[in-house]
């Protein structure tokens, strides 16, 4: 007998919500007390590996389901490892908000790959950033892709979306920061030479870098030293940059 098509509401994502899936994600959604959490869907190993992270008793009740049906609801080539949780996306916090949290602020020039977004996320938590900045036009939403990316940091790594960049860079500057663009073009980034300043990092798209009047409106410009310079491959993924430049500014000696 033919399985019964599903509904398109159970397919669906009601508006104003959002499928995070994977371990990671939905065990620090679920352990987020400011998420608002709707439906948990979980097959047998998914529900024993999210236990394993976030141990029960939980906020909300869990469905049993099997991977059949979560491909259906998310897609046949999502990496779903049997975890759906549907949720509505978190409150964003004002600028001042995440300014009284430590450490440094990341802001991304027209970076628009939820799963680079999510990595420089999972890399701000590490490191131990106060917040990501997106442009708000050319960004991608919350998703489940950028939280599967993000492992949980999504949950505790405020993530903003500016309307205009330059103006975000002046306002950061207003409030104290010191705003380092990240280019070749620069000298190298000193994590010693900035460790009595708070730094806002901004870093441009993988194509274009950082569109001019954003380059002009930082403070100063730096790179990433290229041991390699010459080789076939001469420039590192925006997350790999992000995650390598975050390191050297927490290195104080």
């Amino acid at each position: 007998m033919a399985e019964k098509a599903q509904p398109r509401s159970e397919i669906d994502s009601p508006r104003g919500t959002v499928w995070l899936y994977g371990h990671h994600a939905v065990a620090a959604a679920l352990g987020n007390p400011n998420r608002r959490l709707r439906r948990l869907l979980l097959t047998e190993e998914g529900e024993a590996a999210v236990a394993a992270q976030f141990p029960k008793p939980w906020p909300i009740a869990h469905e049993r389901t099997d991977r059949a049906r979560l491909d259906l609801l998310l897609g046949r080539d999502t990496v779903h490892q049997g975890v759906a949780l549907l949720a509505d996306p978190l409150a964003i916090p004002s600028m001042a908000q995440v300014l009284e949290r430590t450490g440094p602020v990341l802001v991304l020039d027209q970076v628009s790959d939820p799963r680079n977004i999510g990595a420089i996320l999972r890399s701000a938590a590490v490191f131990g950033a106060c917040a990501v900045i997106t442009q708000d036009r050319n960004a991608p939403e919350e998703s489940g892709a950028l939280a599967k990316a993000a492992s949980g940091a999504l949950e505790r790594i405020p993530l903003l979306r500016a309307v205009n960049i330059s103006r975000t860079l002046v306002a950061l500057k207003a409030a104290g920061c010191w705003v380092v663009g990240l280019d070749a073009a620069g000298s190298a980034l000193s994590g010693p030479a900035l460790a009595q300043r708070r730094v806002a990092l901004v870093l441009g798209s993988e194509g274009e870098g950082m569109r001019r009047l954003t380059r002009e409106t930082c403070d100063e410009l730096a790179g990433i030293p290229m041991i390699g310079a010459g080789s076939a491959i001469d420039s590192l993924n925006v997350s790999a940059a992000a995650t390598v430049a975050l390191y050297e500014l927490a290195r104080r000696t």
